[in-house]
């Protein structure tokens, strides 16, 4: 190898290594990546089907999902509320045995001689801060989604700035294929998503648990978010369950592991290779993967790096590259 070899493998290690450090931040620019996608499919068809400019599809296309966000939470929320008041109320044993344990809690707290105050407010301070930083974070990604969504060929084009010159127009074609490939996987989600609420659905009627309806929408709307958001859904309708028979809240737990492990092993699965012919091992290791590297929100967008990877390992690496090589010829 010569100097100038040297000098790009160095370049290489050192992009790495500074990838590496801000692979918070590029998680975050590729969540709002995705999100931007989503966005920019409904925003284009906004503008097309009405003659619009774009900031002003834009702004229709965010009215009609706030007022949809809006009228789920209606729906959905007053009747959770009550029927977790009523279980309040019917599980005055319960709230009395809290009551004592917290009054011997505070007691043993106010008895201790080794108790410092410094040791429990920081625990609080850090809950906060954490709460804090996500919120920021949040903001982050919606504000840039948005940036992107209102010109998305302006990124586009910035993006593929950065390839050489002589390689710009066949990177534009990769980029172009990665969004297809979101937007496959968006609608993967929303099979997924459906199948999930149906089978929710059909096992609380079956069990003849109350807001059927609305526990299988929950459960449809937390399956967007992997293994964490079936759990929460679990929650809600065991609280209702709870309220008819003990056993049924048993019934409802075993129905919720087993729609979720349907959804993770075979629906995701079955879903995503017909729509982007990934592999079900590849979807699994994706979301450990991706777990270990960027922490909780790796595995929320797990998939959509899987899906992306997998187009930019066919499309440069293997079509552009591998593909290219010739066999060396034998002496």
């Amino acid at each position: 190898m010569g100097f100038a070899s040297w000098c790009g493998l160095l370049a290489l290690l050192a992009a790495l290594g500074i990838c590496w450090q801000l692979r918070e931040l590029l998680i975050q620019l590729f969540g709002a990546i995705v999100i931007a996608v989503a966005l920019c499919g409904l925003v284009t068809k906004v503008e097309q089907q009405f003659c619009l400019k774009r900031w002003q599809a834009l702004l229709i296309s965010l009215f009609v999902i706030f007022s949809l966000g809006l009228l789920l939470t209606a729906l959905l929320v007053p009747p959770f509320i009550e029927q977790f008041s009523e279980l309040l109320t019917q599980l005055p044993k319960a709230l009395s045995y809290l009551a004592k344990l917290s009054n011997t809690f505070l007691l043993r707290i106010g008895q201790s001689n080794d108790f410092n105050i410094s040791g429990g407010v920081k625990p609080l301070l850090g809950f906060a801060g954490n709460l804090g930083a996500a919120a920021l974070q949040t903001l982050f990604v919606l504000a840039v989604a948005l940036m992107i969504t209102a010109q998305p060929d302006g990124y586009h084009k910035v993006a593929v700035s950065l390839a050489p010159s002589f390689y710009r127009k066949r990177f534009s074609l990769v980029l172009i294929s990665c969004g297809k490939a979101l937007k496959s996987w968006m609608f993967g989600v929303l099979i997924s998503s459906i199948c999930v609420a149906i089978l929710a659905f059909i096992g609380l009627s079956f069990l003849g648990i109350k807001l059927t309806i609305a526990n299988a929408i929950l459960a449809g709307m937390l399956n967007v978010i992997p293994n964490l958001g079936p759990t929460i859904g679990t929650i809600f309708p065991m609280a209702v369950a709870i309220l008819q028979s003990p056993w049924k809240a048993v019934a409802v737990l075993v129905l919720y592991v087993f729609i979720q492990n349907m959804e993770s092993y075979v629906i995701t699965p079955s879903v995503m290779h017909h729509q982007l012919k990934l592999l079900p091992g590849l979807t699994l290791a994706a979301q450990v993967a991706f777990t270990l590297i960027f922490g909780p929100i790796g595995l929320l967008l797990a998939l959509p790096l899987a899906v992306c990877l997998q187009v930019l390992i066919r499309d440069l690496l293997i079509n552009d590259f591998l593909d290219g090589l010739k066999r060396p010829l034998r002496a």
